[in-house]
């Protein structure tokens, strides 16, 4: 039976009891609109734990003013079907009065990782994220969280968020859950229309080239680079970023690196797509 709370210390509580009864506790942190990228999180995070704590929270703090948060899809009655289906143990949807009350002033900031990529281009962002993450690890306590790698900077950012504050959290990156023709999922491309679906494979195509060149002994970062944004740029309206960087410090790469980190950002329209490949790591999207 999935259990549903509001509260933040209903939600602390029953994580608690979970323990007391000598469960490990599972945390899938979601913003809600939940496809099969989620699903594949609580799958995962049974391979981690045996008690299984879902969260839905549209965060305002991570959203610019200029951003979609009133747009951004909300699906709460499907969402708990879903994981109900699922046999997810808990589910924590609070109201965002309740994750920040009156007078709430207090912001928990990573430092370099946060600066480039998206850092670049939603300099608020991250704060936001690490700001509420820090508050559902605190309410969750020992666990195991599930992150997708989909957010790839966002994950090595909750990763050292959980390593430098000691928080007893193993934070798991879970891979990329993509669509038949290879275009990651995400709540985002509900907004596509039929065009602009066909034209997002640009992003995929673009992290084919560069893994293809990388399997054909191709080491500049440079040159892979290039290889992924020309298909960019062909078909997306703006880019914001096509990167090549070193995965562990989202930095430029070494010479002839052993692993490269090949991250996009770009808008279709007034949808903004994000994906990455981790070159001598993970599979050809």
């Amino acid at each position: 039976m999935t259990t549903v709370v509001r509260e933040p210390a209903d939600f602390r509580q029953a994580c608690d009891d979970a323990r007391t009864s000598s469960h490990r506790v599972g945390l899938v942190p979601t913003m809600g609109a939940l496809h099969r990228g989620h699903f594949s999180l609580i799958d995962e995070a049974r391979k981690h734990a045996d008690f299984i704590a879902a969260t839905i929270f549209v965060n305002p703090l991570q959203f610019a003013p200029d951003e979609d948060l009133d747009r951004y899809p909300r699906t709460f009655e499907s969402d708990v079907s879903g994981c109900r289906e699922r046999g997810v143990d808990l589910v924590f949807a609070p109201e965002p009065e309740s994750m920040y009350p009156a007078q709430f002033q207090t912001q928990v900031s990573v430092g370099e990782l946060t600066k480039p990529l998206e850092g670049e281009f939603r300099p608020a962002h991250f704060d936001g994220v690490t700001t509420v993450v820090a508050k559902l690890f605190n309410l969750t306590g020992p666990c195991a969280a599930m992150f997708g790698r989909k957010d790839y900077q966002q994950w090595k950012i909750l990763s050292r968020l959980a390593l430098d504050l000691d928080m007893p959290i193993e934070v798991v990156g879970c891979p990329i859950v993509r669509e038949p023709d290879g275009l990651a999922l995400s709540s985002r491309n509900r907004y596509l229309s039929a065009s602009e679906r066909e034209r997002a494979l640009g992003i995929v195509s673009g992290l084919r080239r560069a893994c293809d060149a990388w399997t054909e002994g191709e080491r500049s970062s440079d040159m892979l680079r290039s290889l992924a944004g020309e298909q960019v740029r062909s078909e997306f309206d703006r880019v914001d970023y096509v990167a090549a960087v070193d995965p562990d410090t989202l930095l430029t790469a070494v010479a002839q690196p052993t692993r490269l980190l090949i991250a996009v950002a770009a808008h279709l329209g007034t949808t903004r797509l994000i994906d990455n490949v981790v070159l001598g790591e993970d599979p050809r999207p």
